[in-house]
């Protein structure tokens, strides 16, 4: 039953999750933000809601372990699974603010998190302010930094049919997108204790693998399927801007409500570790083989060591 209830909750956090992005897009084209803005911002906050109810709800549910590492598994994932698979179909090409702006920004918030949690094995309210802030600043200086070099600018994922979606439908879908949300959570979490009671592993175990491979299957099958058609596959910097907005707003946001305790060493003593390594090791692969490609040698390897990450974690 608690598969069952994993597999249902992931579904709807998926659709809960797509109807929010529409509705939230449908009304930031109401008020008159722009593309590029609505791009770099609502978009991605909308897409970080699931992560972002299931560590609120995980955390409320005395699951802290799972609030944690919802984010940090999700993060190894987008760079080990998501990445690793896109480059395998097709070398990715990276652009200049992948060195420049997005690559340092999210080492820094990785390091940060972990000062954080080694610190005191606590995610306090104080520190969910300053992620969050942080967040601000960073979306700040990308918003200035893309004006300044539109060239850059991509805002394919903002779907322009959305401008013509009337205030009822908007609020429809948000009504949606929200209960979906919420149960979707409800059932994973709930779920993903009792799997990991009925299996004999943690919580923690089971949020770093199996949801955070559940909540990256969207972004991956997308992306493969792009990459087959031979359009653009998925670029490095929504990615990385993804696992900025995971640590940032999901944590930072989640600990705001209630302060998040470390309560598996093996998130201090190993998962985090991962985390920060599948971060790093991507700015010398892009420059290692070829120039500015990630090529499909180094998707392999990310892929790899993804699969070695996961068989590691159980064991």
């Amino acid at each position: 039953m608690s598969i069952a209830y994993i597999l249902i909750g992931l579904v709807l956090l998926v659709l809960g999750g797509e109807f929010l992005v529409r509705s939230s897009v449908g009304l930031s084209f109401k008020l008159n933000i722009s593309k590029m803005v609505i791009g770099m911002t609502v978009v991605s906050f909308a897409t970080s809601a699931p992560e972002l109810l299931v560590s609120l709800q995980a955390a409320l549910d005395g699951s802290p372990a799972i609030a944690i590492n919802n984010v940090i598994g999700s993060n190894i994932a987008n760079i080990g699974l998501v990445l690793g698979i896109t480059a395998i179909i097709g070398p990715i090409a990276v652009d200049k603010s992948f060195y420049k702006l997005n690559w340092p920004v999210m080492m820094l918030f990785s390091l940060v998190l972990y000062y954080f949690l080694q610190n005191d094995s606590l995610l306090s309210q104080l520190e969910g302010i300053i992620l969050f802030s942080g967040l601000i600043v960073f979306l700040v200086v990308l918003i200035k930094s893309a004006n300044n070099d539109k060239e850059t600018v991509d805002d394919d994922e903002v779907d322009d049919k959305l401008a013509s979606v009337g205030y009822g439908k908007i609020l429809l879908w948000l009504a949606i997108g929200g209960a979906a949300l919420y149960f979707g959570s409800e059932l994973l979490v709930d779920g993903a204790k009792d799997l990991a009671k009925s299996v004999g592993v943690s919580e923690g175990v089971i949020s770093i693998t199996m949801i955070a491979i559940g909540t990256s299957v969207p972004e991956l099958a997308a992306s493969v399927i792009a990459a087959i058609k031979g359009e653009k596959a998925i670029s490095l910097g929504n990615l990385i801007g993804s696992n900025i907005f995971n640590i940032a707003s999901v944590l930072g946001l989640t600990s705001l409500v209630k302060e998040i305790p470390v309560t598996e060493p093996q998130i201090l003593n190993r998962d985090i570790f991962w985390m920060l390594g599948f971060a790093f090791v991507i700015l010398p692969m892009v420059f290692i083989l070829k120039k500015y490609v990630l090529s499909r040698i180094e998707g392999l390897v990310l892929f790899l060591t993804y699969a070695a990450f996961v068989f590691l974690a159980f064991v």
